[in-house]
């Protein structure tokens, strides 16, 4: 089996805010980070797929194919875009790296052809507004 990752990089806005929660309560547990008008982030994406190498081929997924995927499913979806407001599964979700994470891998799992989702890592690039949220 060989493993092979394909990065690419967006930039989104988000804030963090749980409905059942009260403002102070949000406050509490998200700092800055509970501000609604929302705040961006710069982020690398990573997606790494698993599988044989094709004899004929020598791929194991075609990349071009891949990049594809990932630009349809992700890029065009969540870059430079409102998470909480424009991109359908964080009306529900708080949009954390994690569950971002978890977003983006249910909406590639089942559209990648040839081989097999075996990660997806996503995190913020370093800048000058990387703490803001006092984010991990």
């Amino acid at each position: 089996m060989v493993l092979l990752t394909r990065k690419a990089e967006f930039s989104s806005a988000h804030y963090y805010w749980n409905d059942a929660w009260s403002q102070q309560e949000n406050e509490k547990v998200f700092g800055k980070c509970a501000n609604r008008n929302g705040h961006g982030h710069n982020y690398t994406l990573e997606v790494t797929v698993a599988g044989e190498i094709d004899p004929v081929s020598g791929f194991v997924v075609d990349l071009k194919a891949l990049k594809d995927v990932i630009e349809r499913e992700v890029i065009q979806v969540y870059d430079h875009r409102h998470l909480n407001l424009e991109v359908p599964e964080f009306r529900t979700a708080i949009p954390t790296t994690e569950n971002i994470a978890i977003a983006i891998w249910k909406r590639l799992e089942r559209k990648i052809v040839g081989a097999r989702l075996q990660r997806v890592r996503v995190y913020e690039m370093p800048d000058l507004f990387a703490d803001y949220c006092g984010e991990r």
